[in-house]
């Protein structure tokens, strides 16, 4: 394809999701009306990854070759640069404050000024195996005036901001790099995969009010709580979707595939709602005979492990010390958010308000075969890297973008690719 386009395009953005039971690839491009576009996908069965964490290397690797050859069929762009996220238990959060005093007190603050103080709290010292992947500022202040959102072009020396960090293990990092080398790719941005998903299902006005989001995936439940338009707590619990199929497999004497496909067909997450004398044949083993299930005893085995779940996202809710101020509730995304009646079931146990997230908030149009769920962290990905290019408006070319933006994350990724090379140099 001669004149197809390429995502080292600085209008092409590509997001790879690689979860635990799928590896979704999307491809976006802004339209000439400034909205972002997904000119095709592709996934594929996810066989080398255990609660959002590489587990096996060649196995995954071969599934995101299906998934970006799929999308590369789908949207006729040839894919080289991916944005990744990143997931699992190993994800935790602090925060801190951090300060820097102006030189050059003539002139205005500038996003160069801002750039330095974030790279500063880049350098904190992290527990061994640690590193950190996200500094995300929360309130600025300039010269004692506080609660500033957006300084640039403010006269000030002192300028000092409250941080949300995020950090993760580098091993986990390195797993993730060693894939999209091995698949042929290379990361433009690592996303912590709850940022990605904010940004594709939630308004900037439920963001100001307060709003919890849950992203329910198959190994692990993303949190990400926003105030004031603010991020100020982020959380990963090590249960998903696939640990509730784990239980029907159990409860119901079936195999998990039968067990899967009962709960996104049958599954509800309330067992009142079910009738005690509905009842779905599964197919027997090798001739024997069919098995009967009651699908209410399915609903009372899905609802045991939800309630499990609402509880450690409840305890982190109070945990970030906002939960009576999120006037916005909670949204519930990921493919475990399309069991029937979750937003009940989180309603009831937490009293707060609850609605399922689309990843359709920022997109022209999106295509009704990805307007899911399951599809917000890799419609996010998309979306997170048109906002980093935000940030550097005047760049025309990706590699000139990635040398002029806040340097910490390039640094992180330029160490972990000298000791992927130096690995392999020595095999």
């Amino acid at each position: 394809m001669e004149n197809e386009l390429q995502s080292t395009d600085p209008e092409i953005i590509v997001g790879l999701d690689i979860g635990t039971t799928k590896i979704a690839c999307f491809v976006g491009q802004k339209n000439e009306h400034g909205k972002i576009e997904i000119l095709g996908y592709g996934k594929s069965n996810s066989v080398g990854v255990s609660r959002g964490v590489v587990s096996n290397i060649e196995r995954t690797v071969s599934s995101i070759k299906q998934a970006v050859k799929a999308a590369e069929e789908d949207s006729g762009v040839g894919i080289k640069i991916v944005n990744v996220g990143i997931a699992g238990q190993h994800i935790k959060s602090l925060q801190h404050r951090g300060m820097i005093t102006r030189e050059n007190i003539d002139d205005e603050i500038s996003r160069k000024d801002i750039n330095a103080l974030i790279d500063d709290m880049s350098r904190l010292v992290m527990q061994p195996g640690a590193q950190i992947l996200h500094v995300l500022p929360q309130e600025y202040t300039v010269d004692s005036e506080p609660g500033i959102k957006d300084p640039v072009g403010m006269a000030g020396v002192r300028l000092e901001a409250n941080f949300h960090i995020i950090t993760g293990d580098i091993a986990a990092a390195k797993n993730i790099y060693r894939c999209i080398t091995k698949a042929g790719l290379e990361i433009d941005q690592l996303v912590l995969e709850p940022l990605a998903s904010s940004s594709s299902v939630l308004t900037e006005e439920e963001k100001e009010a307060g709003i919890a989001l849950v992203d329910i995936g198959g190994g692990t439940t993303d949190i990400a709580i926003f105030q004031d338009g603010i991020i100020r707590h982020t959380a990963v619990i090590p249960f998903g979707g696939k640990v509730i199929s784990s239980d029907i497999s159990q409860g119901c004497n079936i195999m998990e595939k039968q067990a899967e496909k009962l709960k996104c067909k049958f599954g509800s997450a309330l067992a009142n709602e079910m009738k005690d004398n509905e009842i779905v044949c599964i197919p027997g083993l090798s001739g024997r005979k069919p098995k009967e299930i009651s699908l209410h005893n399915l609903a009372n085995i899905i609802e045991a492990r939800m309630e499990e779940i609402i509880e450690h996202v409840d305890y982190e809710i109070k945990a970030s010390g906002f939960r009576d101020q999120l006037i916005g509730g909670i949204v519930v995304t990921g493919g475990g958010s399309q069991l029937r009646h979750i937003t009940q079931l989180f309603q009831y146990h937490t009293g707060l308000d609850c609605r399922v997230g689309y990843p359709n908030e920022h997109l022209h149009e999106p295509p009704q075969d990805t307007n899911i769920p399951s599809f917000s962290t890799g419609v996010g990905l998309v979306i997170r890297g048109y906002e980093e290019a935000a940030t550097n408006p005047h760049e025309t070319k990706r590699s000139e973008v990635k040398g002029n933006r806040s340097g910490f994350m390039d640094e992180f990724m330029k160490t972990i690719k000298e000791w992927f090379e130096k690995e392999e140099d020595t095999q």
